[in-house]
């Protein structure tokens, strides 16, 4: 063979082995893009409903109205409603609805029956009571004040909203001040409450004019799921009435969260929403019954108590004061889902630009297993992107707020971009020491750096989610999106890349454990039908794992 000859062989055996090296990559970067967009299309399919929640042709008997954005909370006493706003807001709600229900008479909520006059709505008029006294009288006689002045537009007072359940005041003490309401005033008085409270506290039956009720069947001791809410309110209305005969049976709050974390098998979403609205006001419409709708407006302000699900049970969202669900339009869980799948898109690409980059600076030749990690990792992260960004949107309350999620998914998208570059270089996953220890043990190279850092705002900020669903779990949303993004790509570098040598470091291992025992406890405390619980105590498991495996040198 001549020389010539061979120098041909070698460049065409070279140049399959170039194409052979590049054709699984890409291979693996298509389909990550397609696994990205299948799922995403997905989650976008909209969901047209038999009866849609808003109808131009039938309005909402009733509707929770509380007037305060952004930055507002009844928690001030600074706040002060603006009429421009309120009458606002009534303009509105008065082309879905005939009636507002109100909780309390301060704060500027005085002038929502003047405004509400104008534009022909009807109000039910809340009187809030707490422990403290003289604002109760405050509140008493500005709301009688209101009933005398506004007859044609108050239909009923309401003497305390969940009082009793909140233990301000006794049972005794609130029903003699339901009978000095009714002394003063000429329109219906009411005390509402959870249902479980009138029956506990049956001596308000006498007191009152009709019975008001909250039926949330979300709330419920035993969490009731969406698709079975329409029935749970009819069992209960009906107990209800058969408890206490001869009176009006009045639901003075019925709805369903749009967002938030999962309780058993009550899932919050828009189309769950969607769903129970419409199904309640069609079982109201068939069996002759009043009911309140719970909420017209998203409360923003109740997201730094009660977490996103606080803030979500509103027909409106908060900022742009928009209906959720316009007439004719089919509800879609994602309604921005085209976005996220692009961001998502993206996202992978750089997942995979960043392989890319790492070979062309340091060549090799890495195996099929490290690409096809790479391409898990993309996909996974291209998937969960949307909706950990979605996820900061509603969580994060707050400069703090802000900051602390929106660094857990800086943390979280950065993950599987220094995880694909360590895949492609040998290198094992960075130990805290690394980054954080004493300056001989610290690396100098600015990857492992930011390696490290990510996974030490993972662990940090995840440690704190994990503590919080042991300690404090009621309002506290399941981090699954943002922390599998992390973990998955974390697990891969140190099952491909292990380290050889080395200690296992201390404060690897505690976090480790710390992540493990929630697991196992959050898991069994949620319950096996919290698929939410579920995903993030897996997250939890394998970020546990992962850390275990972490080895730092010592020198």
């Amino acid at each position: 063979m001549s020389k010539r000859r061979a120098l041909a062989l070698t460049r065409m055996r070279n140049a399959r082995g170039y194409t052979t090296f590049l054709g699984w990559p890409l291979a693996f970067l298509l389909i990550s893009l397609g696994a990205i967009a299948a799922v995403w299309w997905w989650l976008g399919i909209p969901v047209n409903l038999v009866r849609a929640p808003i109808d131009p042709n039938d309005k909402i008997q009733c509707i929770s109205y509380a007037p305060f954005r952004s930055h507002q909370t009844s928690l001030s006493q600074a706040t002060q409603v603006s009429r421009e706003q309120i009458a606002e807001d009534l303009a509105e709600l008065a082309k879905i609805s005939d009636c507002i229900r109100t909780y309390a008479t301060d704060l500027g909520l005085d002038q929502i029956p003047e405004l509400a006059a104008k534009v022909g709505l009807k109000v039910i008029q809340g009187i809030f009571l707490d422990k403290d006294r003289r604002k109760n009288l405050t509140q008493i006689s500005t709301a009688v004040r209101l009933a005398r002045e506004y007859p044609e537009t108050i239909i009923a007072l309401v003497v305390g909203n969940e009082t009793l359940l909140r233990k301000d005041i006794t049972a005794s003490d609130l029903a003699a001040t339901i009978r000095s309401v009714k002394a003063q005033v000429s329109v219906p008085v009411t005390y509402a409450d959870v249902w479980e409270f009138w029956l506990s506290n049956r001596e308000l039956y006498d007191a009152v004019d009709f019975v008001t009720i909250h039926i949330l069947p979300y709330w419920e001791n035993v969490p009731i799921p969406a698709e079975r809410a329409a029935a749970h309110v009819d069992t209960i209305r009906r107990q209800i009435a058969a408890a206490f005969p001869g009176k009006e049976i009045f639901i003075g709050e019925i709805g369903w969260p749009s967002g938030g974390r999962m309780r058993e098998s009550a899932l919050p979403s828009r189309v769950n929403q969607a769903r129970v609205v419409s199904e309640i006001l069609d079982l109201a419409k068939r069996e002759h019954f009043r009911a309140n709708l719970f909420e017209a407006y998203d409360e923003a302000w109740k997201r730094e108590i009660e977490g996103t699900v606080g803030g979500s049970w509103g027909l409106f969202d908060s900022e742009q004061r928009k209906l959720k669900y316009p007439p004719g339009v089919p509800v879609c869980n994602f309604p921005l889902w085209k976005l996220q799948m692009c961001s998502g898109w993206a996202l992978a690409a750089l997942v995979f630009g960043a392989a890319w980059l790492t070979l062309r600076r340091e060549p090799r030749r890495p195996s099929l297993v490290s690409w096809l990690a790479v391409g898990i990792s993309a996909a996974t992260a291209g998937i969960l992107f949307g909706v950990a960004a979605q996820e900061v949107f509603y969580q994060s309350n707050g400069a703090g707020g802000w900051l602390l999620w929106g660094l857990l998914l800086v943390a979280t998208t950065a993950s599987p971009v220094f995880s694909a570059t360590a895949l492609m270089s040998g290198r094992t996953l960075p130990s805290f020491l690394d980054v954080l220890g004493p300056k001989h043990n610290r690396t100098g190279s600015v990857l492992v750096i930011m390696h490290g850092l990510a996974l030490i705002v993972v662990t940090v900020i995840g440690t704190a989610t994990a503590l919080g669903l042991v300690f404090d779990p009621r309002f506290i949303d399941f981090p699954f999106a943002a922390l599998t993004m992390a973990a998955v790509p974390f697990a891969a570098v140190t099952l491909l890349n292990p380290s050889q040598k080395g200690t296992r470091p201390m404060a690897e291992s505690l976090f480790a454990g710390v992540f493990f025992g929630a697991a196992v406890y959050v898991g069994f405390n949620e319950g096996p039908a919290n698929w939410q619980s579920l995903w993030t105590c897996a997250a939890y498991t394998v970020l546990a794992v992962t850390l275990w495996r972490v080895r730092a040198w010592q020198w």
